[in-house]
């Protein structure tokens, strides 16, 4: 893995070569990454509900720590579009391509030591609910899956709550078991305040969008 070929680009977003993964991570070279989230409204509970990993304390890099929902790095010779395997790969949710959302490119930093990593990430939403027993994940990429409202994740990021509740489940053994817990900003992955402040806003219009479309297309039938 360390030695996939990954683009790299300039500040500017240009493309300018081509390095190992590792290489990337060291020397802190721009890379295209893939963020799938998964958010819906919830109709009987009035809320919009976000689903993050956990993260396999396997991981090499913050291991056990909450995170989006899938993401992964983009090959040099792949296109955005082949990023939907990390759905399908980590998750087990077999989405196509033009069931997701885009919600643009966004440049996001994470450095943590010797590790670099700026990500130009190309994000999209998956706005339809997925039950909990229909995920297989990969045991060693994700541990488990939980989920806050929108609006107490937001409350999290920008400081106004220091605790929220989460309620998924986590594997062991192979099983689902059902797990809620509170959790601090502290067991989330470090992304920035900001770029989540930014995909935030970008989930919230988007689903804004996706309710209107279909309050509109029923209001036709009912005509």
């Amino acid at each position: 893995m360390e030695n996939e070929q990954l683009a790299i680009f300039d500040d500017s977003g240009k493309r300018c070569g081509v390095a190992t993964r590792s290489e990337v991570h060291a020397k802190g070279f721009w890379h295209e990454t893939f963020h799938c989230w998964i958010a819906h409204h919830d109709g009987d509970q009035g809320d919009v509900y976000l689903y993050f990993q956990l993260r396999s304390n396997h991981k090499k890099d913050y291991g056990g720590l909450l995170d989006i929902t899938a993401a992964g790095h983009i090959l040099s010779h792949e296109t955005i579009e082949d990023g939907i395997r990390e759905i399908h790969e980590e998750l087990g949710v077999m989405i196509k391509m033009n069931e997701l959302e885009p919600l643009g490119i966004l440049k996001g930093e994470l450095i943590q030591g010797d590790f670099i990593d700026r990500e130009l990430t190309h994000v999209f939403l998956y706005s339809k609910p997925v039950a909990y027993d229909v995920f297989r994940l990969q045991p060693e990429e994700v541990a488990g899956i939980y989920r806050s409202t929108l609006q107490d994740f937001k409350a999290l990021v920008q400081c106004e709550k220091t605790e929220i509740e989460v309620e998924g489940f986590i594997v062991e053994e192979g099983e689902q078991k059902y797990s809620s817990k509170s959790v601090s900003y502290l067991d989330f992955v470090p992304h920035k305040r900001s770029y989540l402040s930014e995909i935030i806003d970008r989930i919230s219009s988007c689903l804004k969008e996706v309710q209107g479309t279909i309050h509109s297309t029923h209001g036709q039938r009912r005509s």
